[in-house]
């Protein structure tokens, strides 16, 4: 697939969006990832109570879950970049609106602006599909996990700008951690506004045309039939499964892990420099390696992979959760675990979901895979703060490890089918 309609270079072209959508999310990973360190702990504050930490991670995983739908469809009708941008237009919404919270102590203000906040997390997640779009099959692993590895640098150093941020906020008069999400606001509308710009010619549209199709009205297509679509294809289940499991799994351990870390004691500026280490570390376990997991998709094949992402995060819920609150050698070893093991199970899954339908259904379909992710990862999120009041954060791994054995269910039924009869 090299030369398109009216002479486009469509490789040429390809080569153009991975740049542009990996610059994108590296610097709104920023935003996401120091709002990830900050939201559970400043839904504490507000609160005044641990259970309450929970809820506000909740509210983010939930609204990146919700807001998928529709971003979907407008990148559907309306191409990739008008997504984005629409995506990462409502995210800056949702940092001021938590910043006007965090102001004025309102806990139910806080949700609404974590819940908006959740559609940069979307956005970014939606910017993988986004570099599948004009990809060759040969080539496709490749391309979706370099986005992902562009997020490295924003959600390495972003987890460290937490206590900056929070400097920022008092001396705007505001909460501590409410100097966090005036900086993720500002990076969002950036990145919204370089999207809009820069992603030309749109890749899905153009997708469209090198495919065959017309330009012209397009019929709404239900997520449900796109998801039923996805299940028909002989490894769509096994796609759908594991990314489903993999960010389920790796959302339950990492956003109680500040909390597990601040019980070990310590003054506010201890525990956010540790949490912003052990974090950093995880966040480099999901990105960092992404290019290679890729290029071992495209090369052994996306079933293998997800195995392999099942294991890892086995492992990571193993040694993280019999790590002390202290002990942050075995806590980055852990949740460098997590990382890898999520980065396997959402690129082999993301590839295997792309790869079971057409164009014409992608867009949609996709964002109903990222709706099942996200309200699995949700769900996950809600019960890990009474899970860890109950049982401590060993209960939390465990149950969160427990996670895995629909995913080892899909992939054996998946490896039977495709075994010459």
């Amino acid at each position: 697939m090299q030369q398109g309609l009216d002479g486009v270079d469509v490789a040429r072209v390809q080569r153009r969006t991975v740049g542009v959508l990996g610059g994108g999310v590296a610097l709104a990973g920023l935003g996401v990832t120091v709002g990830i360190t900050a939201g559970g702990l400043l839904a504490r504050d507000v609160a005044g109570t641990e259970t309450a930490s929970g809820l506000g991670t909740t509210a983010g995983v939930l609204g990146a879950a919700v807001l998928a739908v529709p971003l979907a469809r407008i990148s559907d009708s309306a191409g990739r970049r008008a997504g984005l941008a629409v995506g990462y237009g409502i995210s800056v919404a949702g940092a001021v609106v938590t910043v006007v919270a965090a102001a004025a102590s309102s806990l139910p203000l806080l949700l609404v602006g974590l819940f908006l906040f959740g559609a940069a997390t979307a956005s970014g997640l939606q910017s993988r599909y986004a570099a599948a779009d004009l990809a060759t099959a040969e080539r496709r692993g490749r391309d979706l996990s370099l986005v992902v590895w562009a997020t490295t640098l924003g959600s390495v150093i972003g987890p460290n700008l937490a206590l900056p941020g929070a400097g920022l906020g008092e001396a705007l008069g505001l909460p501590a951690l409410g100097g966090v999400f005036a900086l993720s606001a500002v990076v969002f509308a950036v990145v919204g506004v370089g999207f809009l710009a820069l992603l030309r010619p749109d890749p899905l549209l153009l997708s469209r045309r090198v495919g065959g199709q017309v330009p012209g009205p397009r019929s709404r297509r239900a997520t449900g039939a796109a998801l039923r679509a996805v299940w028909a294809a002989p490894h769509g289940p096994l796609g759908l499964v594991s990314v489903v499991v993999a960010h389920s799994v790796m959302v339950g351990v990492m956003v109680m892990t500040p909390l597990h870390i601040g019980h070990g004691g310590g003054t506010e500026d201890a525990v956010l420099r540790l949490v912003g280490v052990v974090i950093s570390i995880h966040v480099a376990g999901m990105y960092l390696f992404s290019p290679l997991v890729g290029m071992v998709v495209d090369r052994v094949g996306a079933p293998a992979v997800a195995a392999g992402g099942g294991l890892l995060l086995l492992l990571a819920a193993a040694v993280a959760g019999t790590a002390s609150p202290s002990d942050s050698v075995q806590l980055s070893v852990g949740l460098l675990l997590l990382g890898l093991g999520w980065s396997c199970g959402l690129i082999a899954g993301s590839a295997l979901v792309t790869a079971s339908v057409g164009p014409d259904l992608r867009a949609t379909a996709q964002g109903g895979t990222d709706l099942l992710m996200g309200l699995g990862a949700a769900l996950a999120g809600a019960v890990g703060g009474p899970l860890l009041a109950w049982g401590g954060f060993g209960l939390v791994s465990a149950v969160s490890a427990a996670l895995v054995v629909p995913l080892a269910a899909v992939w054996i039924r998946t490896a039977r089918a495709q075994r010459p009869r």
